[in-house]
């Protein structure tokens, strides 16, 4: 089962952290973007390229650190089918180097529009009797706002190969209040979609008691991370929001069971920029500091088993 494999990844580095890779021009050292527009022009397809040199050095700098990567889906859609191209490429040098890889699509749809996204993703296109993974990954994000038969569609192909998705729940950003805490007869909405995940992961348990339908908590929410926690014991944690969001190790330590289990933590910009914040030209070196700024950060506050 796909969490079972992140666990003991996040075991064998004694790291639960995932690092972010959602490159955008400005995050770029000097330098990069230009050697690849002297050879393509001032074109998307230059910009891809060189996203995939940056993501490339960032993984391995970071891989004997972190257990897994997330890819921002958005940041490589930018810049069109070039864009497409270094997602994949990115998520295949990360399988490459033993990383779990997740991919931040928060793809939702019904019939066969959902069962669509999920073999993108999840599952496999068969082309006459040849199947093709067209994203390679492990987890994918997913929005829960169009019902079950949404969810079910992913929750096929994460039976049928081994794959994961967390499902936005109690998301980071500021706003999201003013829909997850709406009331919903007796719950608030964040706890609906909680429920339902409970539900559905109830017979896709692990060897570490974890499913294969997690969730999506913001570092941002401490208090919901650990009324979450309590009640939903099963469900393994995807927790972006740390760093640049505002989310602190202090925060997250809710997230995780007492043996250390049940979530991972994202950080993009802490990683991605940490080049500049430095003042440096080498962002691997920095990015690896960084990387192990944060995960000895956290253990100050979360022991892994």
């Amino acid at each position: 089962m796909s969490f079972d494999r992140l666990i003991e990844k996040i075991a064998e580095k004694r790291n639960p952290t995932v690092a972010g890779l959602d490159p955008r021009i400005e995050y770029l050292p000097e330098g990069m973007l230009a050697r690849h527009t002297a050879q393509k022009g001032e074109t998307l397809e230059a910009a891809a390229g060189a996203f995939l040199e940056f993501n490339r050095g960032l993984m391995d700098a970071l891989a004997d650190i972190v257990p897994a990567v997330k890819l921002q889906s958005a940041c490589y859609e930018a810049l069109g089918p070039a864009g497409l191209q270094t997602l994949k490429e990115s998520a295949e040098y990360a399988s490459g180097l033993g990383l779990y890889v997740i991919i931040d699509a928060k793809r939702g749809d019904i019939g066969s529009t959902a069962e669509s996204y999920s073999a993108a993703y999840l599952g496999r296109v068969k082309v006459g009797n040849t199947e093709h993974m067209a994203f390679p990954c492990d987890a994918l994000t997913v929005n829960p706002y169009l019902g079950s038969d949404n969810l079910n569609e992913f929750l096929k192909d994460c039976d049928k190969y081994g794959k994961a998705v967390f499902v936005l729940c109690k998301t980071s950003n500021k706003s999201s209040s003013e829909v997850q805490e709406l009331m919903a007869g007796d719950r608030p909405l964040y706890r609906v979609i909680a429920d339902q995940i409970d539900r559905a992961g109830a017979k896709r348990t692990g060897e570490y008691g974890y499913s294969s339908a997690g969730v999506v908590v913001g570092a941002t929410q401490p208090a919901h991370l650990r009324e979450l926690r309590e009640r939903y014991p099963a469900l393994f944690f995807l927790v972006p929001g740390y760093g640049a969001q505002g989310g602190a190790a202090a925060d997250i330590a809710g997230a995780f069971d007492k043996r250390g289990r049940g979530a991972v933590v994202n950080n993009s910009r802490g990683l991605m920029c940490a080049w500049q914040k430095a003042n440096t030209a080498d962002y691997t070196a920095a990015a690896r500091e960084a990387a192990l700024f944060m995960r000895d950060a956290i253990r100050v506050y979360v022991t892994i088993q």
